[in-house]
């Protein structure tokens, strides 16, 4: 090889402590590096792990507020549904022994039945309802306390909030009212002809309830073709929608919650959910007839709980107060058996916490979602 392109590398021991430095100085910086990534990442899922305890946090609070709320409004439903169906009229009537002794008896007949029954559907409405519509709003909050807004406009201001949260007055209003209508007409093609002197079985009254509930949740009413979703949210919210001429900022806003809410309504889930909690009910309802239906004291039959109870009869006249009575315990606002079981129910829990996660969880930015 020519004496003048031979290149010496580190020929001398500065040169070799040169070439020993530099390769340190790369560790070094490399080492650096590693450290400030690692750091990077450890902070990142810290701040993950602090953000996602928050949220888990804000959700079990909403939840409980869920419940509170739910409480707070069954007087109110109670009340609607007593108002609607006022069987204590009838029965102060009765006292007073009437000519017309029967007609009156076969009105309380149909009335009792229906409330304890509206009662059952209508609990289990606002329990799912106050679900949805707590956990949009409880999403919302969320994104606007956590997020940097950058001066924009928050997704629930409290102005909002209240005037999306009122129409939970739908099923304590017209939607109500239009369910003690269709669950009268169902009660009366079912027990309409029964007679009050007719015994009936815990297992035959079961039947009785499951064939009126047939008629309510098939549609099968004539004239009264609509969804259970309906009694809860109208098709359309004409309160706002009707406003063309002019819907301020809030009613946009409002009237957004409202799509997305009707949305969650028609859901398959919903569904589901919604008609374990019916089942649930309706058997806590069954549950507390019960009680009536077993072998006084001292009856051998009363040793084996399922046998006596397929065995004792009761003639309807008198299973007519003991159902007229149950809606005091079904619109219960002390936490009674019932609602409670709704409440604990884990498809509802389930579902709460699908639909918080849906609407707690901030937009995917546009650029991401290019790359």
């Amino acid at each position: 090889m020519p004496a003048e392109v031979t290149t010496v590398v580190c020929s001398s021991g500065v040169d070799k402590a040169c070439c020993e430095l530099q390769r340190w100085k790369r560790v070094y910086l490399l080492g650096k590096y590693a450290q400030r990534k690692i750091r990077e990442i450890q902070e990142r899922e810290a701040a993950e792990y602090i953000a996602q305890a928050r949220r888990q946090y804000h959700f079990e609070s909403n939840q409980r507020t869920c419940n509170m709320t739910v409480l707070s409004m069954l007087p109110t439903l109670r009340d609607a549904i007593i108002q609607h169906l006022h069987s204590e009229s009838l029965t102060a009537l009765l006292k007073n022994k009437p000519a017309n002794k029967l007609e009156i008896w076969e009105d309380l007949k149909i009335i009792s039945f229906a409330r304890s029954i509206v009662a059952v559907y209508s609990t289990c409405m606002l329990v799912i309802l106050l679900r949805v519509q707590l956990n949009i709003i409880g999403g919302y909050i969320y994104l606007d306390n956590s997020v940097s807004k950058n001066g924009t406009t928050p997704l629930a201001p409290p102005d909002v909030q209240q005037q999306y949260l009122s129409s939970i007055q739908h099923l304590l209003g017209d939607g109500l009212h239009e369910l003690i209508t269709v669950v009268k007409q169902a009660v009366q093609e079912v027990l309409g002809g029964v007679s009050l002197k007719q015994s009936l079985s815990l297992q035959e009254l079961e039947q009785h309830i499951n064939q009126i509930r047939a008629l309510v949740e098939g549609g099968n009413i004539t004239g009264h073709q609509r969804p259970l979703s309906w009694y809860m949210m109208p098709d359309e919210e004409n309160t706002l929608a009707s406003q063309a001429c002019g819907l301020t900022e809030k009613d946009v806003a409002t009237l957004k919650l409202l799509n997305e809410t009707r949305d969650m309504l028609e859901n398959p889930d919903f569904s589901t959910v919604l008609g374990t909690c019916l089942s649930r009910g309706f058997s806590r309802l069954l549950d507390n007839m019960a009680e009536f239906f077993r072998p006084p004291q001292g009856d051998p039959a009363r040793s084996s709980t399922a046998d006596s109870l397929s065995h004792v009869s009761l003639p309807l006249a008198k299973i007519i107060p003991i159902i007229n009575g149950q809606v005091h315990s079904v619109c219960s606002e002390v936490p009674s058996h019932f609602v409670q079981d709704l409440l604990m129910i884990e498809q509802v829990k389930e579902f709460a916490a699908n639909v918080y996660e849906a609407f707690s969880t901030p937009p995917t930015p546009t650029h991401e979602l290019q790359n």
